[in-house]
């Protein structure tokens, strides 16, 4: 294969990846909203639409695979195609637990939420900001950028923990709202968990440029 048609073939996988990006994206955003305006069918469409995610998922491994089989690509090209591959696996993942949060709207149902929603979307909200610079990172190939956003994911954490305390309280003040508070903190689960496979891509942003290993969430 010409080297032009192998380079076009990478610019195409590395565009599935921003596609991908993007549904992700979308399913996060629309399981909080869900959530907050007590949307149950919108919660049901995040979960059926989690297929399409595991989907594009399996197609970017799979052309990875062929890529590797067929080309023999060499070093620099090889990493190119593991990161690829690495970063739609944790984004298939993120879905997954945008997936849970529209679960978790359905089991609520049209129930007003124990606490106002507040503290959930500003998470929502950072780890979405998260997942666009860190894919900018990678399109890019700016391992500065993808270095510096590795504690960002610290004011998720902040806002899980605080989360998490004021619904032990609830809980411990009255054990009738221990059901309600566990959706909510299942919820606040997720989330924490996304941004903390958002930084996760950053990693593979710097191994992709400089075929080292980094830990950004420690």
């Amino acid at each position: 294969m010409p080297r032009e048609t192998f380079d076009e073939q990478l610019k195409e996988l590395e565009q599935d990846l921003l596609n991908l990006g993007q549904m992700v994206d979308g399913a996060i955003e629309r399981s909080v909203q869900a959530l907050a305006d007590r949307d149950i069918e919108l919660s049901r469409l995040v979960i059926k639409g989690d297929e399409a995610v595991n989907q594009a998922q399996r197609d970017i491994e799979e052309r990875c695979l062929v890529l590797i089989a067929t080309q023999q690509p060499a070093a620099s090209d090889l990493r190119v195609i593991f990161a690829v591959a690495n970063i739609a696996t944790e984004l298939e993942r993120m879905g997954d637990h945008a997936k849970g949060i529209g679960q978790i709207g359905v089991m609520m149902g049209p129930r007003e939420p124990l606490k106002p929603l507040i503290d959930i979307p500003r998470m929502a909200d950072k780890a979405r900001w998260l997942l666009d610079k860190e894919l900018e990172a990678f399109v890019s190939r700016d391992i500065e950028l993808a270095r510096s956003l590795g504690g960002e994911d610290d004011e998720v954490d902040r806002l899980y923990d605080q989360v998490f305390r004021e619904l032990l309280i609830f809980m411990m003040d009255d054990p009738r709202t221990i059901t309600r508070a566990t959706y909510l903190l299942w919820v606040a689960h997720n989330l924490e968990r996304i941004a903390d496979r958002v930084i996760n891509i950053g990693e593979r942003v710097v191994f992709l440029v400089t075929g080292k290993v980094e830990e950004h969430n420690v």
